[in-house]
């Protein structure tokens, strides 16, 4: 296997190395048993005909495949899937929609369309001598994408999103994927940067993903606090000041707020 491939198809978990895997964004579709995993801080299952579609693989925790547990995984580099994407918003809201719960429960007619598409990719990516193969590849993938975002529509709603909409949302999400809530957890920086003002772009942040745009700073914020508190090499200091907290007491309230707990009985 070439480990900088644009795309992979593979059938078990743990073949793509860890450390490779995170340039990867996943799609999992479970063929058999099930498989617990924690994602964004909560506790997922997947089961026969669920599919899986993670954007970061660093939010994954946990994994707990049953010893019958089957599936088949498509690994993809963003760049790839960017150049494979539609000309359509709606790839906004699938984006915030599986930061939230990335497990898709198909139909049984559903799962059959699924598995054509992953075999189909599987195809176009083995057949290395195809004189047009990379075009090919993109088609297959194009067509799996789009597929995808039914499967999600027909769950959660096919709603039209404005190309300035999706553009102040991708460009808001790119801040905070940059870690920039580390030291601005404000609505209003953001809104600066955009060149609107904080009402309006949380009214895009409402109207995109069903959350204000304080929401998102602070599910952001939240997980990677969260995932220092694990780490018990660092103090609760260090982490207050690694995200620009006045004092430790703000520091604990706002774990509090969020968390439920002190920082302390978290990491208990």
């Amino acid at each position: 296997m070439e480990e900088w491939k644009d795309i992979i198809v593979v059938d078990s978990l743990g073949i793509v190395k860890t450390d490779i895997e995170e340039q990867y964004l996943s799609h999992l579709l479970c063929l058999g048993g099930t498989c617990r995993f924690f994602f964004n801080g909560q506790e997922f299952e997947l089961r026969e005909g669920d599919l899986s579609i993670i954007r970061r693989r660093s939010l994954v925790e946990k994994i707990h495949p049953s010893a019958d547990f089957r599936c088949k995984i498509i690994y993809a580099k963003p760049g790839f899937i960017e150049m494979s994407t539609p000309q359509s918003n709606y790839a906004m809201k699938g984006q915030l929609s599986l930061f939230n719960n990335p497990v898709i429960h198909l139909t049984p007619e559903q799962q059959i369309l699924c598995r054509r598409d992953f075999d189909i990719l599987e195809q176009r990516v083995n057949d290395t001598g195809h004189l047009f193969y990379r075009e090919t590849v993109i088609n297959a993938m194009q067509t799996a994408i789009l597929d995808f975002f039914d499967f999600h529509a027909r769950i959660y709603g096919h709603t039209d999103i404005s190309t300035q909409n999706a553009s102040i949302m991708s460009r808001f999400l790119a801040m905070l994927e940059e870690g920039t809530y580390r030291e601005h957890r404000e609505v209003s920086y953001y809104a600066d940067r955009l060149c609107v003002t904080a009402k309006y772009l949380s009214e895009v942040s409402k109207k995109v993903s069903g959350y204000a745009a304080n929401y998102w700073i602070n599910r952001y914020t939240i997980l990677d606090i969260s995932r220092q508190l694990r780490d018990k090499s660092q103090t609760f200091v260090q982490i207050s000041d690694m995200f620009g907290f006045s004092s430790p007491a703000y520091f604990s309230r706002y774990v509090q707020q969020n968390l439920g707990v002190k920082p302390s009985d978290y990491r208990e």
